[in-house]
Formats: structure tokens, C-alpha cells, sequence
């Protein structure tokens, strides 16, 4: 599993011209799945999603979560993450789940941020032609894996 969070002020996802999920202030996260991502792999990440500190105190340094602020949760499958680009012009698909693996896997991420994030979690929609909108803050982004 890559995730790929970035900190930002707003952020949405339409699919059809129709907003599908929105956020104010929080972290906008995009996420690959891989084959054999496990149910503790998940559950890590859901963890580091919530605790990940990248977020300013009062000194200004990054020492807040996204628990700690009470931000939003986007979350977006993106596929094209766990692309094999090692080589050619061109990526391969081989190193990414396949589509019902990954919308399980993206799907019980969810599930648990929801149950742990209380202020709120969005989502794309899975497998669909998505247009995600953000204002990334700092900017700030990471690429964690589980």
C-alpha cells in the first residue's frame, strides 16, 4: 500500500461534474493499493493517516495531527500510485492490486478511519473518472507506506 497525503486548506473530488466528497482544512490522501496489502497493514495505516503529525503548533513546527486538529479526512483510490515505473515510457500495471482486492482494501481503510476520525472522513468514488480539486498547504506532502 502507498498513500500519498498533502496537507491542504480545501479540498474536493467530482466525478460528473457532481461533488462527491469535500473537505475544509485536513489532509487530502490518495491511495494505491498493492497485492496481499493485510487487514494489519490497513489497520497501520489508518493509525498513520490519524497520528501522522504535519500540522503546526504553536512554535510552528509540524508537532499536530490530524486527531489533534479535528481536520478532514479525503480519502481517493488511485490505482496509479503502485505503478511499476522502473522502466520504458510507459507504466505497468502489474504492482497494483487488482480492481476488487483494491476496493476492498481501500474500502476497510475507510471503515476504520470513520470509526477512529469522529470530525468526519470523505471519499472519491471507487473506479470511477474522478476530478480532485486541492489547495495543498505548506505545501506539505509525504509518501507513507504501512
Amino acid at each position: 500500500m502507498l498513500v500519498l497525503i498533502q496537507r491542504v486548506t480545501q479540498a474536493s473530488v467530482h466525478v460528473d461534474d457532481v461533488a462527491v466528497g469535500r473537505i475544509g482544512p485536513g489532509l487530502l490522501t490518495l491511495v494505491g493499493m498493492e497485492p496481499g496489502d493485510s487487514e494489519a497493514q490497513i489497520a497501520r495505516m489508518a493509525d498513520r493517516l490519524l497520528g501522522y503529525r504535519v500540522f503546526a503548533d504553536e512554535g510552528g513546527k509540524m508537532n499536530r495531527s490530524l486527531a489533534d486538529t479535528g481536520g478532514g479526512l479525503l480519502l481517493v483510490s488511485q490505482f496509479t500510485l503502485a505503478a511499476d515505473t522502473s522502466s520504458g515510457m510507459r507504466p505497468g500495471f502489474s504492482t497494483a492490486a487488482a480492481p476488487a482486492e483494491a476496493e476492498r482494501g481501500f474500502n476497510r481503510l475507510v471503515d476504520i478511519c470513520r470509526q477512529k476520525h469522529a470530525p468526519g472522513v470523505e471519499t472519491g468514488q471507487f473506479g470511477a473518472h474522478m476530478v480532485v480539486s486541492l489547495v495543498n498547504d505548506g505545501p506539505v506532502t509525504f509518501l507513507l507506506r504501512p
